[in-house]
């Protein structure tokens, strides 16, 4: 059983909602990423969704990508969010971390770590021994969303990253068909993680009602939790979502939040706001 599968059991067991909340690797300072997941765990966080920075960021709205160019500006690769992971992992070896990003930063890794593997056919990523899925299971890393992975093609890479005890996350969307539905949940595991919004990250206003009419019919095809994310930005709609979702995600809420502050005040401002969306949660 996956770090992941194993929290969202006991989070059921105990009758609790998991808190996701989603932070950009290298954002705002570049070394200050493992001491705020830390710190948002110790304000109630159960998993944590680290955004892998990219130039070209499709499904990212204004604040992330904002967000992004500023950890690319500072260098920060893979490379640097898989050390962020295992420098996390030094103190924490219990909270599941999901890498979020796009297919590019993975092929590219591979691309520039295969001469390090004997077999050269294992530039796949969807490969058992591609260097992304080792280097990934050795820093601690839980589970990967994979924001341009359709799930037709990457049953191989869901396959390699289970074997290596981590999970394929996959998106839904408002839009989704009852086709492609069906097709993720012969492959997900983990979570699956339901856009509630048509469009970027940090677009318009969450429908509860619509979010809510539409759970059900995603259980009818999927048996992995279902987290929702996009548009939840204080306690009342997280906690709202919370009555009827497994997990509620935050990411750009917390993104404006700890944007130009001092160093000394993201963790605190970012653990400050997680606080409140947990006392809700859990009330």
């Amino acid at each position: 059983m996956s770090r992941i599968a194993t929290t969202f059991a006991a989070l059921k067991r105990q009758n609790r909602i998991a808190l996701i909340p989603y932070v950009t690797a290298g954002f705002p300072f570049a070394d200050i990423t493992a001491e705020l997941m830390h710190g948002m765990v110790a304000a109630g966080a159960d998993v944590i969704e680290l955004g892998v920075p990219f130039s070209d960021p499709s499904a990212d709205g204004p604040v992330i990508q904002k967000a992004g160019d500023k950890a690319l500006a500072f260098g920060i690769g893979l490379v640097h969010v898989l050390e962020m992971v295992r420098r996390f992992r030094q103190k924490d070896s219990a909270t599941p971390v999901v890498l979020m990003g796009y297919a590019n930063p993975i092929e590219r890794y591979n691309q520039k770590h295969v001469a390090t593997l004997a077999n050269s056919s294992a530039q796949s990523p969807q490969s058992p021994q591609s260097p992304f899925v080792r280097d990934a299971a050795a820093a601690g890393v839980d589970g990967v969303l994979v924001v341009d992975y359709p799930p037709e093609e990457c049953e191989a890479f869901a396959a390699a990253l289970k074997a290596a005890s981590m999970d394929l996350i996959f998106l839904l969307a408002p839009t989704s068909t009852d086709e492609r539905m069906a097709q993720i949940g012969r492959i997900a595991t983990g979570y699956v993680y339901y856009v509630s919004l048509k469009g970027v990250t940090g677009a318009g206003t969450l429908d509860t009602a619509a979010v809510e009419a539409m759970l059900p019919r995603i259980r009818q095809f999927v048996n992995v939790p279902v987290g929702v994310g996009f548009g939840i930005r204080d306690a009342a709609t997280a906690k709202a979502i919370g009555n009827v979702a497994d997990a509620v995600v935050i990411g750009s809420k917390i993104i404006q939040l700890i944007d130009e502050q001092p160093r000394d005040k993201v963790t605190p401002v970012a653990a400050e706001f997680l606080a409140g969306i947990r006392t809700a949660l859990d009330s």
